[in-house]
């Protein structure tokens, strides 16, 4: 019985075939004897919070998930560009390469909104038959894009460092410099954390990303302070050697930023979340074991698959009760999880009902690298 919380369907009989079948690798007896206990515990809780599981409800979470992500994405912009503004008024002033250098990071920081900006919007189209999960995974390639531009910009850095070691240049009103790459500092820092923060919170892994390059950017700025204080007592070799630095601190970002685009792309999740969800499960009174479990992103949130194991007794309206209250169960225990199709199994001795599947199993394994 494959079982959807989200759907006004009736009690059905089904497969969910993305499994082997095999039956339950965590069995009854490994149950707390508590488990009514647990239970009730559950369901009081659920008095205390209560929330909706229709389809709509969970539309207007991702909504507003989406919706905290436009406010940080418009809240960094016009941060970045105010300090975009300063630095470039300074750049004119006193003529510093390094600081002009600095003010296209922060410029090309901060345009790195959009591409963000356009996935929550895409990311809010409903389900299509085409799209069948719907369109959050825009957000993945709105990482992709922010990966490339925080690798651009080591680039960057990198080429002007050598640059001015190989092509020193004279730069003068070193205090306003000075000023400049501190506003630059703590511009990209304060974006960073409020990206990094609000991306965690809503399960965002492109936001995130998007945070350690305003971090990148912020480095960079250091890099010009510590690059004027260099030439103030006369080493003009000073910051391009800081340059260079920051440029392989901005590679380690990279790398980073790289890893948690593609783990999502991968369809990674923290192993942490199975073993939680897998407890949940095994919580729920009538749940005699549980059999495999996957979860997967979709933009900012979480989708399940889960096998359980109950009575081969029970009729179809039973098992299929004890499936609603599994997948309640789930949604309740993993943060960000929206929805999760239960299969349900029984322990019976008898004949292997998915035997009829078994060649497509096999044949799945033999071209399977």
């Amino acid at each position: 019985m494959d079982h959807r919380h989200d759907r006004d369907a009736a009690p059905h009989v089904g497969h969910g075939h993305g499994h082997g079948h095999s039956h339950p690798h965590t069995h009854g007896n490994e149950r707390r004897d508590a488990g009514l206990w647990a239970t009730a515990r559950h369901r009081f809780a659920h008095v205390l919070r209560p929330h909706s599981h229709d389809a709509a409800d969970k539309v207007d979470s991702a909504m507003e998930a989406s919706r905290e992500g436009m406010r940080t994405l418009w809240l960094s912009l016009a941060i970045l560009g105010a300090t975009t503004l300063i630095q470039a008024l300074v750049v004119a002033l006193s003529g510093s390469v390094a600081l002009l250098g600095d003010t296209i990071h922060n410029a090309a920081d901060a345009l790195t909104a959009l591409p963000l900006g356009v996935a929550f919007v895409v990311g809010r189209r409903a389900a299509t038959r085409r799209y069948t999960y719907g369109y959050g995974r825009a957000e993945d390639l709105a990482g992709i894009a922010i990966v490339l531009t925080i690798a651009a910009s080591s680039a960057v850095a990198a080429y002007e460092a050598i640059n001015r070691l190989l092509h020193p240049q004279d730069v003068s009103h070193l205090w306003a410099v000075a000023i400049a790459a501190v506003v630059g500092f703590v511009g990209n820092e304060w974006v960073a954390r409020y990206r990094i923060r609000t991306g965690r919170r809503i399960g965002s892994a492109a936001l995130v990303a998007d945070g350690l390059h305003a971090r990148t950017d912020g480095f960079t700025s250091l890099a010009v302070l510590l690059g004027a204080g260099g030439v103030a007592i006369g080493w003009s070799w000073a910051d391009p050697v800081v340059g260079l630095l920051i440029t392989l601190a901005i590679l380690l970002v990279l790398k980073d930023a790289a890893r948690e685009v593609y783990r999502r792309l991968m369809d990674s999740v923290d192993p942490a979340q199975i073993v939680t969800a897998e407890r949940a499960l095994l919580d729920v009174d009538g749940v005699q074991g549980v059999g495999q479990v996957r979860m997967r992103w979709i933009g900012h949130s979480l989708r399940a698959e889960a096998d359980i194991v109950v009575d081969p007794d029970w009729t179809v309206a039973r098992a299929h009760s004890v499936a609603v209250e599994a997948e309640h169960a789930l949604i309740h225990a993993v943060p960000r999880l929206t929805a999760a199709t239960i299969h349900v199994d029984h322990a019976g001795q008898g004949a292997d009902p998915h035997a009829v599947l078994g060649h497509h199993h096999d044949h799945a394994q033999e071209v399977t690298p």
